[in-house]
């Protein structure tokens, strides 16, 4: 295991008529997705909700960020995943004729200024 582990936590935007359906969909996550974020070295990941105003906090732990999500953006089950979550998120804003962002790309990662053990 690495000396060090990478504590990062993101936002997302829901769009708020749809936070309970994305609630639901959490209640049954995937097998082979939740094999796949093990796998590709997501640990300890939480997911919070403000339902008022479909504010998403997400946080995890993981030895290499940028290597976790370059692990499941390979995978064929996040692919698929991310286009049926797709539907409950705010999209993004796009330059007209652009595609729109998956989810797992519009991570507003937070920066971590103090943390005690």
């Amino acid at each position: 295991m690495p000396d060090t582990i990478e504590r990062v936590c993101f936002l997302l935007t829901l769009r708020p008529e749809r936070t309970d359906d994305y609630v639901a969909a959490h209640a049954t996550v995937w097998p082979d997705m939740l094999d796949a974020l093990r796998a590709a070295g997501w640990t300890n990941y939480s997911l919070f909700l403000r339902p008022e105003d479909g504010l998403v906090v997400g946080y995890l732990e993981t030895p290499d960020f940028a290597r976790a999500q370059a692990a499941m953006a390979a995978t064929e089950v996040n692919t698929r995943w991310q286009a049926t979550m797709a539907e409950y998120f705010q999209a993004p804003t796009v330059a007209p004729g652009e595609p729109g962002a998956r989810p797992d790309q519009t991570m507003h990662r937070l920066t971590e200024y103090f943390h005690l053990d």
